[in-house]
């Protein structure tokens, strides 16, 4: 093998990364494992090019599949594949302008948001000041959560305010930071009279920290 032929391998990577919608995959995949009917149901993608990016990403080992009758239940590979993503975020977000442009015009009402470091919310939570809501779907929390957050997804915060206290801080929490679904319960928290922010990031960036995770129900 040559040196060129070495390097195409590595370029088969970059090319598995190619595509928005398969972007979009590994993002979901970051929170929970899915089956391809799943995917194209969150995504809006058709199962048939769900199945397609799938193989694709599955060529490039970046993720693996778990058959249960017959179903094919998608997961990630590795941890790898989240520092890879992430460190193409960085690149982006710092060095690409299009992809600032992007950023401003998809999060647009973000400033208005106040968010919180995790550094800052380990410190609370130790000290039992906030409480912690997860605002992503009930099966990702189960998949894995911040030790000790409430699972009150999104869809579902508006008839449950009752299980959160009033005096003490609310901090949501959602699948990464290009999320708004935080964003958009923050606002709904204020506006019923509760002091609330947003986490500055998700789980994923929470759990390649090395900070505490929780699998499970409440």
């Amino acid at each position: 093998m040559t040196k060129r032929q070495l390097f195409d391998e590595f370029a088969r990577i970059g090319q598995a990364l190619g595509s928005g919608a398969r972007i979009e995959l590994l993002d979901l995949l970051f929170q929970a494992e899915r089956t391809v009917d799943e995917l194209a149901k969150e995504t809006g993608m058709s199962v048939a090019n769900v199945s397609q990016h799938l193989q694709v990403l599955r060529r490039a080992r970046m993720v693996e599949v778990r058959r249960e009758g017959l179903h094919a239940h998608y997961r990630l590979a590795g941890d790898e594949v989240y520092q890879i993503w992430s460190a193409m975020r960085s690149f982006g977000e710092r060095r690409v302008h299009e992809v600032r442009a992007a950023l401003d015009e998809f999060l647009t009402t973000r400033e208005n948001v106040e968010a919180v470091s995790a550094t800052d919310l380990v410190r609370r939570l130790k000290a039992g000041q906030v409480t912690v809501i997860d605002v992503r779907p009930a099966e990702e929390y189960r998949a894995g959560h911040i030790a000790g957050a409430i699972s009150l997804p999104m869809s579902q915060l508006a008839s449950q305010l009752g299980r959160l206290p009033r005096r003490r801080e609310i901090v949501a929490y959602c699948r990464g930071p290009y999320c708004v679904h935080s964003d958009a319960a923050v606002s709904l928290l204020e506006k019923h009279g509760f002091k609330a922010k947003r986490l500055e990031f998700g789980l994923p960036e929470w759990r390649a920290r090395g900070l505490s995770v929780a699998s499970g129900p409440e």
